[in-house]
């Protein structure tokens, strides 16, 4: 599967792909492009990546959550180029035996691709001004496999 997509993403057919006998618990995170950002109009997003290392660097987060959390799916999908407001620009789905895994997972998923994957966004305002970055607003608490 590819983790990086100039298509839209079609949230349907992952979440279709999400599902698993084993698994009790599915969770759904789609980042959604807003209309707004710290007091600014928002006309639309730009993302770009080091493609390749992104792709193997997705993966292997994917397999390390899978490991750390025993998933039964793990699913993240991120969008390149303009992506318009209220377009998806990132999914990413985990399935678990237990719902706190599936939890658990899904937010380290998309914090540590937020943090570590080499993904740049570009803010492209409606007065015509536009700025990079500022694209993680994630909490830097550790995380544990350990289910509370």
């Amino acid at each position: 599967m590819k983790h990086l997509s100039t298509d839209k993403i079609d949230v349907h057919a992952l979440w279709a792909q999400a599902h698993h006998p084993e698994a009790g618990g599915v969770v759904l995170f789609s980042g959604e492009v807003r209309n707004n950002h710290q007091g600014q109009e928002v006309s639309h997003l730009f993302y770009e990546a080091a493609e390749p290392m992104a792709e193997k660097m997705i993966a292997a987060l994917l397999a390390e959550a899978t490991e750390r959390w025993g998933l039964q799916v793990a699913i993240a999908v991120h969008r390149l180029g303009e992506v318009v407001v209220m377009d998806t620009a990132v999914v990413v789905i985990t399935a678990a035996t237990h719902r706190q895994e599936a939890y658990t997972a899904n937010q380290y998923i998309i914090d540590q691709i937020k943090h570590q994957v080499p993904l740049w966004k570009c803010e492209h305002f409606v007065d015509g001004t536009r700025a990079w970055g500022g694209h993680c607003s994630c909490q830097h608490a550790p995380l544990t496999n350990k289910i509370p």
